[in-house]
């Protein structure tokens, strides 16, 4: 009988054990982290939305410039997914084997656009012989950073292709990334500013005034990719996710360019 009870009791204490929060059950992973070029902001969102809503897995978005995002992944920074605005940042984590190049793929594609503030503003004709300083005046040209951010970037390359650099270097007020540019735009601190067509859709207070060609610049393209150093478990079905129906229609609502799968 002395040596039932101690059996009893060790008995109760494991049954204890197993029905305290996370014993003997598998670690929860976590929200799923997705580093996302700001352009890719509204989208994204309802994206993740959708994804958590299907796959009952919470996702965090982080969204600025491919550039600081690209960088944050070098210093070690915990992210499951990386989609830059531009293949060059994939390119360089890639090449240092910070996302795996075996998950990577083309996810959408975009347009350059010419906006002005207001709704109802008259068309450019983008030619080598605009006088696209006279038009600003003493107002800037507002665009991502023209040295690090993908829209900025592939603007200065556009004005270059246009033989228009050289007279509104000095004018242009760079931002972080687009969606700051697009911002200054509608709310009149810039007349004019170079962002992407899908930042329009859903911004009333702008109109477009012209489209760049699409051979004054490189091919606007946003890859996509599970980080190397990621371990959550949905990092993969998430990017496969991406390229199904639902993702898809979302991208196109919202301006992108959705390759053929």
């Amino acid at each position: 009988m002395h040596i039932g009870i101690p059996r009893m009791l060790r008995s109760i204490w494991l049954a204890a054990l197993l029905c305290l929060p996370g014993v003997y059950a598998a670690a929860s992973p976590g929200p799923l982290t997705v580093f996302a070029a700001a352009s890719l902001g509204g989208a994204m969102a309802q994206i993740a939305r959708a994804y958590e809503q299907e796959r009952h897995t919470p996702v965090r978005l982080a969204l600025a410039g491919s550039s600081p995002l690209a960088r944050q992944i070098e210093h070690g920074a915990p992210a499951d997914v990386f989609v830059p605005a531009n293949a060059a940042w994939a390119d360089a984590l890639q090449a240092g084997r910070l996302i795996d190049a075996e998950t990577r793929f083309d996810l959408v594609g975009n347009r350059l656009v010419l906006i002005a503030h207001g709704r109802s503003q008259p068309p450019l004709q983008l030619h080598a012989g605009l006088d696209l300083s006279a038009r600003l005046g003493t107002s800037r040209l507002a665009m991502a950073l023209v040295d690090a951010v993908p829209a900025g970037i592939y603007g200065k390359a556009a004005l270059e292709h246009l033989g228009l650099w050289e007279q509104v270097a000095a004018k242009v007020a760079q931002a972080d990334n687009v969606s700051v540019a697009l911002a200054w735009v509608a709310a009149g601190q810039a007349p004019l500013g170079i962002v992407y067509s899908s930042d329009v859709v859903n911004e009333p207070r702008v109109s477009i005034v012209a489209r760049f060609p699409p051979g004054s610049h490189p091919p606007i393209v946003y890859p996509a990719a599970v980080v190397s150093a990621s371990r959550h478990p949905a990092a993969r079905d998430f990017l496969a996710w991406l390229r199904g129906p639902t993702a898809s229609t979302i991208l196109e609502a919202h301006g992108f360019i959705v390759p053929a799968r």
